[in-house]
Formats: structure tokens, sequence, C-alpha cells
């Protein structure tokens, strides 16, 4: 198996599950259902995770794809655009649900703002991803549309609102653009892993005389911190996704993200950890939770400071 596999088994996910989450959460405001509007929030943060992994692996695809003298590259154009655009739009709904749900066990319920913009990034996302999957196949279903149609795709700006070539030529030719990024990058981490590191050591028994929810105030920093990496490895991956697809420590970084990501649901979702008091100390599983999170958190700082020096990608 081989990442266009990969993309191949994952591009449906984000589509189908986008709008399925969207209609959960149109029903849930009619209804209103906290509870269902809580299931909707953890959807759209799951599949914000699982759509970064279908970006990427999707730009592997499209080297293969142009290749093929009988593929349309103007379409391949289009469905890159379109994606880049989508995963934005994901991204920062997940991003926004994720909040949403923290202030849920802040104050037992999310602020009107954070509902009002998970909804319409999610209408977005919705409309974006509709347009990403149709262009994806039209890359192989030319029956779809008419070979003067889409040549004509890729220009269309209802599609694109941005061109990624365009874009990276920019980020690589511009100075001040990948050093100003590998700043705010670093930044983000910082903001994210000292949070983050506060908690599971909290979970594995140092500073008990703190409460987990005095800590909990503290992660919308964390949630701060991940969108600057996200917005910045977003950037970084458009400039020059050659060097990061064909890099192998960075597809164990990614898979890394994955997995710690899923991981710090359980501390935001689940109630045991919710009654730990100064001096307590946290459940068995709520320890696992943290030591593991330690584990990958170390793993992915590795993996990202690796990038240069193993494999010839970069």
């Amino acid at each position: 198996m081989n990442l266009p596999h990969v993309h191949l088994l994952l591009n449906h996910f984000p589509i189908i599950g986008t709008i399925i989450a969207l209609c959960l959460f149109l029903f849930s405001l009619l209804g209103r259902s906290d509870d269902l509007k809580r299931a909707c929030f953890v959807i759209f943060t799951g599949i914000s995770l699982l759509t970064i992994p279908t970006f990427m692996t999707g730009n592997a695809a499209a080297e293969r794809l142009r290749k093929m003298p009988d593929v349309s590259q103007a379409v391949v154009a289009a469905h890159n655009n379109a994606a880049i655009v989508s995963l934005f739009f994901i991204e920062f709904t997940g991003l926004f649900a994720w909040l949403a749900l923290w202030q849920y066990r802040r104050w037992a319920h999310a602020r009107n703002w954070t509902v009002v913009t998970v909804l319409l990034f999610s209408l977005a996302s919705v409309y974006f991803m509709a347009v990403t999957g149709n262009t994806g196949g039209e890359i192989r279903h030319p029956e779809i549309r008419s070979v003067a149609e889409a040549t004509a795709r890729a220009g269309d700006p209802a599609v694109p609102l941005i061109d990624a070539a365009k874009m990276s030529e920019y980020i690589e030719g511009v100075k001040w653009v990948w050093p100003t990024c590998e700043t705010l990058h670093f930044v983000g981490l910082s903001l994210l892993l000292g949070v983050v590191f506060l908690f599971d050591l909290r979970m594995l028994g140092f500073m008990k005389q703190v409460s987990y929810p005095t800590l909990h105030r503290l992660l919308p920093w964390a949630i701060l911190g991940f969108a600057i990496n996200v917005l910045t490895g977003m950037i970084f991956f458009i400039g020059n996704a050659g060097q990061y697809t064909h890099s192998v420590p960075f597809g164990w970084k990614m898979a890394f993200v994955l997995v710690a990501g899923a991981n710090a649901l359980y501390f935001t979702m689940f109630d045991e950890v919710w009654d730990l008091q100064p001096d307590q100390d946290a459940p068995m599983m709520a320890k696992f939770a943290a030591g593991s999170a330690v584990v990958l958190w170390v793993a992915i700082m590795w993996c990202g400071s690796m990038l240069p020096f193993l494999g010839t990608s970069f």
C-alpha cells in the first residue's frame, strides 16, 4: 500500500462525515439538544483530524497523476485548489468545535458566538468538500464533464479561491515567509505543549495540590497553539509538498499527531477526571492517557526535528 492507496481509502470520510455532522448539528439546533450538539462537536473535531492525512496523501496521488498523459492536469489543479480551501474551513470548524467542548465543561453550555462560528464554518466546509469531491471524480471520470468544461474548471473563480501553484511560488520565493512561519510554528508548539504537559503531569501525580478544573481553564491557550501550528503547517506543506510526501519521519509525525489529537479529546469529554480535587490521585485510565500523551508529543517533536536528517527529501 502506498500513499495514493491511503488517499483513496480516506477521501470519502471528510466529505460524507462533514455532511452527516452538519445535518445532525442542524437537528440539534432545531431541537435544542445539548447532548446531540456536543456529539456533533466531537464529530467535527474528529473529521478535522482525519482531513489532514487525506489532504497530504492527495498530494502524493497528484504526483502520480501528473505522469499520466490521459489525465487532465487542469482538473487535477482544480481539485488541489478546492482541497486547500476545504482543508482551511474544516480545520477551523474542528478547532472551534473543540473550543465549544471546552466551554461546555467550563460553563455547562457553549457560547452562542462559538455555535454560530461552527455553523458558518461547517456550511462552508460542506460546500467546498462537495466541490473537492466533484473535481476529484472528474479526474478519472471524464463522462461527468466535457473536455472543454473540465479544462475551464481550474480557472473557475467559484472553485479555487486560491491558486496552489502561485501560493507555492510566493511561499518559497519571498524570503521572510518561511522563517516567519517557522517562528510562529515554534510559538504555537510552545503554547500547546506547555498546557498539555501541565495536564499530563497532574494526571501522573505531580502538582497534586491543583484541581483538574483549575488547569482546564488553560485549554484555550493549547487550542490557540494548535491553530497556529495547523495554519503554519499548511503553509509549509503548500510551499513544498514534495519534500513532505516523500519524508518517512513526516509520515510518522502526522500519524502521531492524529493519535495525540484523539488522546486530547479524552481529557475534554470524559467525566472521570473532572472530580479530581486537590491532593486526589487520578484514575489509572487517566494516568495511561497522560503517559501516552507525553510519549506521543515527544515523538512528534523528535520526528519534526529529524526531517532534515532522515531521508533525502529535505
